[in-house]
């Protein structure tokens, strides 16, 4: 787990149960998200100056910027994610917002300079294929309307996140999570005290999740995933980052009994087959490196 990629797909799967554990929460969609956003930033905060680390984010205003950028992006994407959980199927809402990656890869030739090499672009395609068979029964429904335009608006809002966390390379690691935990919960406090104010009911029957949520969920989940995705390229955060939505489909069918059609299945195993196969043609170039030596 020291290495960034094992960090990365962990902190996916965790992503990936945020939707079944929310829903064992009896609070709107919004205290949910204000919830998780203070423990998450308590718990990773906490561990920072638990650690003496050094705050160096005075020394790199750009990159502090765009951090904090990148936490009032994600702020936003989990207020619209979690609404859209509540309006339409966890599964099909995570899809949505996994629009964002895709758009990050479209703009990364121009943003990173990273070139868009032929076996990235087969498995994206593989990928984007898959979304399209998962999502492919939804129009034929009679769907929420604003449920499913939180859930593309949620693509858009983690899209600039992402990209803007990838150009803030100067900082790191924990520091770079509690910078942008400290940010997403000023969104999400923000949003709630304007619109609902911060009055909170908390059955006992809700601490357990909501504490997994907090400090399991986003606080581990957030480290892992900030650290790693800030130094993997910009096409392997994309593509496989929609293993994410991939173990949403299957915790909520596990676990919420949400259905998954047959074309949708077939959906599923093109995204994981399409991330597995642009990670190991990137890799095999290294290891030929590695034996020769």
């Amino acid at each position: 787990m020291n290495q960034p990629f094992p960090k990365y797909i962990f902190a996916l799967l965790l992503f990936g149960s945020n939707g079944v554990v929310a829903s064992m929460i009896a609070l709107s969609s919004y205290e949910i998200v204000l919830l998780r956003s203070l423990l998450g930033c308590l718990f990773v905060v906490s561990i920072f100056f638990i650690g003496k680390n050094k705050l160096t984010f005075p020394a790199h205003k750009k990159s502090f910027i765009l951090l904090c950028v990148a936490g009032c992006a994600t702020g936003a994407t989990w207020i619209l994610l979690y609404e859209a959980y509540q309006r339409i199927s966890v599964s099909i809402a995570t899809l949505c917002m996994y629009f964002g990656p895709a758009i990050v890869m479209a703009l990364s030739p121009f943003l990173f300079r990273e070139r868009l090499t032929r076996r990235k672009a087969v498995s994206f395609l593989l990928v984007l294929f898959g979304m399209v068979l998962i999502n492919g029964q939804l129009a034929g429904n009679n769907c929420d309307i604003f449920g499913l335009f939180c859930g593309i608006l949620s693509a858009i809002t983690y899209a600039a996140a992402i990209s803007c966390n990838k150009c803030a390379k100067e900082i790191g690691g924990l520091e770079n999570t509690a910078i942008q935990m400290v940010f997403t919960l000023f969104t999400a406090a923000l949003f709630v005290g304007i619109t609902r104010g911060y009055s909170i009911k908390i059955a006992s029957s809700d601490i357990f999740p909501i504490l997994m949520l907090g400090l399991i969920n986003t606080g581990i989940g957030s480290y892992f995933f900030l650290s790693s995705m800030n130094v993997l390229p910009v096409q392997t955060v994309a593509i496989c980052g929609y293993l994410e939505p991939l173990a949403a489909v299957i915790f909520s069918m596990l676990f919420l009994h949400e259905t998954l059609m047959p074309i949708q299945a077939i959906g599923a195993v093109l995204i994981l087959g399409g991330a597995v196969f642009g990670e190991l043609r990137q890799k095999q170039p290294s290891k030929e490196a590695a034996h020769s030596v």
